[in-house]
C-alpha cells in the first residue's frame, strides 16, 4: 500500500516548487547581485569624480 498524503499540502509543495523554478529563471535572466549592483554604483562615482577633476574651470554659481 501507498503512503498516504494530504492533497492540499502537496498541491501546495508542487505550486511553491513551480513558483520557485520560474523565479530562478528570472534572477538568472534579469537579476544582478547586490554586490554588482555596488560595483556598478562605485564605478559610476569614480568617473563622475574623473570627469569633473578634469575641468578647466569650475561651474559658476547661481545668485
Amino acid at each position: 500500500m501507498g503512503e498516504i498524503v494530504n492533497l492540499r499540502q502537496a498541491r501546495k509543495r508542487q505550486d511553491q516548487e513551480r513558483r520557485d523554478a520560474v523565479a530562478a529563471a528570472n534572477r538568472a535572466k534579469h537579476g544582478r547581485t547586490g554586490a554588482e549592483r555596488r560595483a556598478e554604483a562605485l564605478e559610476a562615482k569614480r568617473r563622475e569624480r574623473a570627469h569633473e577633476g578634469t575641468r578647466l574651470q569650475p561651474e559658476p554659481k547661481e545668485r
